[in-house]
């Protein structure tokens, strides 16, 4: 297979713009702007070929593989893991996604997603955040989320769903169309139940429970509809012709060397976020973008596809966004970025969260409640004018024996515990041994310790941290938190010693900015408009741009997956 002339020739100008285009991705890849540019170079030979190719083979992936399989097109994903060690958000989360009730009022959902992704029908908003695209967007999730379970099932009819009392129904009642369009929420299962503490990964089918069970139904799913998936392969570039249509991807192949991949009607990226990007995370993280943030998910999310579609001129939007709280992380690193872990026992009774000098400042059943838990990074990232320091990055957790011994910190079945990537033992005494979780017999002496610790900075004050428990234990005594509301349930003291500490980072299971990109999942340049041949889903160009509710990630990978497969399998063949 070769090349037309028309194909090979690269004008002046083209040349010149794509020189331009690259600068800015070369910056976050370390790759030279001349090297990057020359690389936009059409092969002479193309090693493989189909219709639509998809870079990366997670949730979206799969989904928009699925689509653009069933209308007809040859597919072909790339993926940069290993087959036998694949891991990704999809996989490692707790399978949770929406399913708005078909019989509920239509228009109130695409009112209600629109809030979701934009907001400009709240009438207290300033703006929205992507007008230009948002009916569109609402406008297709109303569409495609409510049969996102017979989606699922028809792919595999022993798939289950699970409901959760903690996500049910509209996370925003306030916002528009929340009371009529009977939003539903569910989890993902083969057994019938979901436990986040039970790890099923590499299970038997009918065992598996949460992302695990998830992926399983859409990996399959798309192996059946005959998708390729070509394994270590991780695309590099994207290659256009002289009429900015992208025709293909340059990808590095296993055991060295590089391989050149024709699309014949178009490319899908859904390569995930730059949670593991230092480079990224310095440019676009609010506040220490690389020590001061954390996350627990797939360690192989390093922003390629951004850096990838950058490089071809996409426009970025809303970059900094992402489903965020403060979490936990160990000096256990990956990429030069420290392991993040779910932790749900924020927010427990016989607990509290101070920042660096010991003082609460917030109900901490905010930091895990949802929806706030998805977007309390922003309490953390709070910047003293005057000090002209971050205090609350990192947080800090205080807990006591009670919660030591009655509650397992992480979740043992999914995120990074539970796929092994960070090891966690159920009784969190693996993370006292190793020096994780600081430890002591008194307030004083983990005052003492979380100030020894390097990331404290030597700011934490004892009789501070020593008041703030002993105010907070007073409330317990009360059964009222009058200075922060935290809910009543919770409030257990802090009072059995020994005493114990963990480091929070803002962080969470993935960033949400990225690639600029329409209703269509069409890439957009800067200006607005379409790179022709060229389309996106899942985190890397989220949607959710306002405010998240909790399984929106899995939710857009299938509404937008979807989309994307089947825009893509809908164009002509190029010439």
């Amino acid at each position: 297979m070769s090349e037309t002339k028309s194909d090979r020739r690269i004008s002046r100008r083209s040349f010149l713009k794509g020189t331009a285009a690259v600068t800015g991705a070369a910056a976050l890849t370390g790759i030279g702007v001349t090297e990057a540019a020359a690389r936009t170079a059409i092969p002479r030979k193309w090693n493989l070929e189909a219709d639509v190719v998809i870079l990366g083979f997670g949730g979206a992936g799969a989904c928009a593989a699925i689509e653009a399989a069933e209308r007809g097109a040859r597919v072909l994903v790339l993926e940069k893991q290993p087959e036998a060690k694949l891991i990704n958000n999809t996989r490692m989360s707790g399978g949770i996604y929406h399913c708005p009730d078909p019989t509920g009022d239509r228009a109130a959902l695409k009112e209600y997603a629109k809030a979701m992704f934009s907001g400009e029908n709240i009438p207290w908003k300033l703006e929205g955040e992507q007008p230009e695209w948002s009916d569109g967007l609402a406008e297709a999730w109303a569409e495609y989320a409510p049969q996102n379970v017979d989606f699922l099932q028809k792919l595999d009819p022993q798939y289950k769903t699970v409901g959760f009392s903690a996500f049910a129904g509209a996370a925003f009642p306030k916002f528009p169309g929340a009371k009529d369009c009977k939003y539903r929420v569910f989890g993902s299962t083969f057994t019938g139940q979901a436990s986040f503490n039970e790890a099923t990964m590499n299970k038997p089918k009918m065992e598996k429970m949460n992302g695990e069970a998830f992926f399983y139904v859409l990996a399959e799913g798309a192996r059946k509809k005959g998708v390729r998936i070509v394994y270590e392969t991780p695309a590099k570039r994207l290659v256009q012709n002289d009429r900015g249509e992208v025709i293909g991807v340059i990808a590095a192949k296993k055991g060295g060397g590089e391989v050149a991949v024709r699309a014949r009607k178009g490319v899908v990226i859904t390569t995930g976020g730059y949670e593991y990007s230092k480079a990224m995370r310095k440019a676009f993280l609010e506040g220490p973008g690389v020590e001061g943030w954390a996350f627990y998910g797939s360690p192989d999310n390093t922003g390629d596809g951004i850096a990838m579609a950058m490089a071809v001129g996409a426009g970025l939007a809303k970059v900094g966004k992402a489903a965020s709280r403060i979490i936990t992380a160990v000096p256990l690193r990956y990429h030069g970025l420290k392991a993040g872990l779910i932790t749900p026992a924020v927010g427990r009774p016989n607990a509290i969260v101070v920042d660096n000098y010991g003082d609460r400042y917030a109900a901490e059943h905010l930091v895990t409640k949802d929806p706030s838990r998805y977007f309390f990074y922003k309490e953390a990232v709070k910047f003293d004018i005057l000090e002209l320091i971050y205090p609350r990055v990192p947080s800090w957790f205080v807990f006591d024996e009670t919660l030591r011994s009655t509650f397992t910190i992480t979740n043992l079945g999914i995120s990074t515990a539970g796929f092994g990537i960070v090891p966690w033992s159920k009784d969190n005494m693996d993370a006292v041994r190793r020096g994780w979780i600081l430890q002591g017999n008194s307030i004083e002496e983990i005052a003492a310790k979380i100030r020894n610790h390097p990331e404290n900075r030597k700011l934490m004050d004892s009789q501070r941290l020593v008041k703030a428990v002993a105010g907070f234990n007073e409330s317990c005594a009360k059964g009222k938190d009058e200075t922060f509301g935290r809910l009543a349930a919770t409030l257990k003291p802090v009072e059995k010693a020994p005493f114990y500490a963990l480091p929070l980072y803002p962080g969470g299971p993935n960033t949400k900015g990225g690639i600029a990109a329409n209703a269509a999942r069409e890439v957009l340049t800067w200006e607005g408009k379409p790179i022709p041949r060229l389309y996106t889903a899942g985190e890397i160009s989220s949607a959710l741009k306002f405010v998240y509710q909790g399984g929106g990630n899995l939710t857009e990978c299938i509404v937008f997956g979807r989309i994307a497969g089947k825009n893509a399998a809908a164009l002509k063949p190029w010439k």
